[in-house]
């Protein structure tokens, strides 16, 4: 059986099957269906010519430049190593580099207090979906027995106190706000302390996240992962930074600058459902070595998923198995 084989077998287990594919759609529209095309230009040999149409594809994907190099570079070791290759074979190469260069580098599992609160700093610039993946965690944390609370911390951005506040409020989870254009970290305080004496599970920080000022950045970040730890031992117990996936390459460049003022323990894409470049989930893991540990594929809670590597793989270049 081969590689995509193999990949489709597993893929048609899921039980969110219907979620990935219907959330890759736009990517699978792009990826998946160039490659297809390419089987009309291919002569059975890795060559030039087809390693420069190949790699348009994968930066049109947003890949990115070094990893769609890096992309290259192994399946011209593969031509080198076999000489003429079919068509079906070429993509299985394809896919399986692409999983062996997220999996290069093994995703840590989330953290939890075995005691006590769970810290979450959730980061992201405005736009990014922050809040609304805040209510989203929230929704799953409690379908799972949990016992939520939100901070609200991100109190430069205008509305944000409210809107977090309004979902607490649809999801019966008390949320502890900060003072607009007060200290974030003043806020962080008050939750970690609220957490403590309600004996919560999960207390989830939407915090500060803006970029015009880089060092403003990473003092405020800073501040705010001191202030976690002295209230809770350990904490934060995860730091994640939500990213809107529309955004391509630029939020591989707002990750790098988080990445640098932060200690980032996973990446979660927002709007993936959205937008025709499914390939940035492989451009973070080669260049900033952090798990992707949620996607959103719809608007619907359920829809922000745990991301499965072989789901999201399959999701992009459905039918590609089938290219005899």
């Amino acid at each position: 059986m081969s590689f995509l084989d193999t990949l489709k077998a597993k893929f048609q287990k899921k039980d969110d099957r219907a979620v990935y594919l219907s959330g890759f759609a736009k990517s699978k529209n792009k990826f998946g269906d160039q490659l297809q095309q390419m089987q009309y230009k291919y002569k059975g040999y890795i060559d030039e010519d087809f390693l420069e149409e190949l790699t348009i594809v994968l930066l049109e994907s947003d890949v990115g430049i070094d990893t769609a190099d890096l992309i290259c570079e192994e399946l011209r070791k593969k031509g080198q190593e076999y000489g003429k290759i079919p068509f079906p074979w070429c993509m299985n190469f394809l896919i399986e580099t692409m999983k062996k260069i997220y999996e290069e580098y093994p995703d840590t599992e989330p953290l939890f207090a075995e005691e006590g609160p769970t810290v979450i700093l959730l980061e992201g610039v405005n736009g990014s979906g922050k809040t609304t993946t805040a209510a989203k965690l929230a929704h799953m944390y409690k379908k799972k027995g949990k016992s939520v609370a939100f901070v609200a911390a991100d109190t430069f951005r205008a509305g944000a106190i409210g809107q977090l506040a309004e979902w607490g409020e649809r999801l019966d989870v008390p949320c502890i706000k900060g003072i607009e254009n007060g200290d974030p970290s003043a806020a962080i305080v008050d939750g970690c302390r609220y957490a403590k004496e309600n004996n919560i599970d999960i207390l989830l920080c939407d915090t500060a996240g803006r970029l015009q000022n880089k060092a403003g950045l990473m003092a405020e970040l800073s501040k705010m992962n001191r202030v976690c730890g002295k209230e809770i031992e350990g904490a934060p117990h995860n730091t994640w930074l939500v990213l809107d996936a529309t955004t391509g390459q630029n939020g591989l460049s707002q990750a790098k600058i988080f990445n640098e003022a932060t200690n980032l323990t996973g990446i979660i894409l927002t709007k993936m459902d959205g937008t025709a470049k499914g390939g940035i989930v492989i451009a973070i893991k080669h260049e900033l070595h952090l798990p992707v540990r949620y996607i959103g594929l719809g608007e619907k809670p359920t829809d922000l998923r745990p991301f499965d590597l072989d789901s999201y793989l399959y999701s992009i270049s459905q039918g590609i198995e089938n290219v005899r």
